[in-house]
């Protein structure tokens, strides 16, 4: 990574295009636009949807903070407060895909001014319209030195496969992340909630329809906080990268899934006090973002988000990934994620 924020003080007040907001509990949320108004997020969607999305096709996986050294640490994750979740979406799909229809891929141009993607699910909110990734996947960890603006032109595509023209698309307005890892860099708070305007399906004069809600298109995860470590969780994402010995398992071309238990982890080379592990074979690029889910059902394809991954590690040093790793979701994830759920976005077309 180019720079680290917190060796640089990044300042408390305006970050870039970020704005400092305090919620009512705890944690302290920084809020940074997107597209903050009906034309420039019609720009945005023009920008992915045109030539029959060539930029989609074009994007490669984000390769920032894909790797971390990291180990099993000797003591837990401490939580903040008592147990606790949010329900996910009680609405049933029909199952024309694999998985949970929540999951897609978030698409931005970074600051190499190139197209790039991350994972992301949708969860469940009041407005339908708010999504997961890594933090690192919305805020410009890479960009110039003093400021924290979001990711450009930042879109989310559920369901995207195999370089398909996508049905309906989203385009981003605000990001949120925790005040920790917006202003001071600290990793064990690595995570995103973007919510989107309504989607939009493009004709083929270029003309733009509402494509209606996230949540009313493709349901919504639950959130899970402040959760035991051994808990089991189903990991979905789109890995894309090599294992360190140059093998390619996966295409990052179709939506992925990994079982495994969660455990405390103890990083050697990120600012993380709170991470957790899970075993996994995800290679680091195109995984960031991946959901982690709690008590998934395949029955109802829901469950609760408790991690996001926002790098993976080879811990036994057979040059083969073994694990993701993912901040401790606690209380004051859960503030963040209220925060965001707040704005109402509605209809660009």
């Amino acid at each position: 990574m180019r720079r680290a924020l917190a060796a640089l003080g990044v300042g408390v007040g305006l970050l870039g295009s970020a704005v400092v907001s305090t919620p009512a509990q705890a944690a302290s949320a920084v809020m940074a636009p997107l597209a903050s108004n009906v034309p420039a997020a019609q720009q945005v969607a023009a920008f992915w949807l045109a030539d029959g999305g060539a930029n989609l096709r074009n994007a490669t996986p984000y390769a920032v903070q894909t790797v971390v050294q990291g180990e099993r640490a000797s003591a837990d994750v401490v939580p903040d407060g008592k147990p606790g979740t949010v329900p996910p979406s009680q609405d049933v799909f029909p199952k024309k895909v694999k998985g949970p229809t929540t999951s897609g891929k978030v698409f931005f141009v970074g600051a190499d001014g190139q197209p790039h993607w991350c994972t992301g699910t949708a969860v469940q909110s009041a407005y339908r319209n708010v999504v997961a990734t890594a933090g690192h996947c919305a805020f410009d960890t890479e960009g110039a030195a003093g400021t924290l603006g979001a990711l450009g032109k930042w879109v989310f595509v559920p369901g995207y496969s195999d370089g398909k023209t996508p049905g309906v698309l989203y385009v981003g307005r605000q990001a949120a992340t925790h005040f920790d890892f917006g202003v001071y860099g600290h990793y064990d708070r690595d995570v995103a909630f973007v919510t989107v305007f309504n989607g939009v399906v493009s004709s083929s004069s270029g003309v733009l329809t509402d494509g209606g809600r996230l949540g009313d298109n493709v349901g919504g995860q639950g959130l899970a906080y402040n959760q035991p470590t051994a808990s089991s969780v189903d990991v979905f994402g789109y890995p894309a990268g090599p294992n360190p010995d140059g093998t390619r398992p996966y295409t990052g071309q179709t939506l992925e899934r990994s079982t495994g238990s969660t455990f405390a982890m103890g990083l050697r080379d990120l600012p993380a006090n709170q991470s957790v592990g899970v075993e996994s074979a995800f290679t680091g690029e195109g995984s960031l973002g991946s959901s982690w889910l709690y008590r998934y059902s395949g029955d109802t394809r829901t469950g609760y988000l408790n991690g996001i991954t926002i790098s993976v590690s080879d811990t036994d040093g057979d040059n083969r990934y073994d694990t993701s790793v993912s901040p401790y979701f606690d209380g004051e994830v859960l503030a963040v994620y209220s925060e965001a759920t707040g704005l109402q976005t509605g209809s660009i077309a």
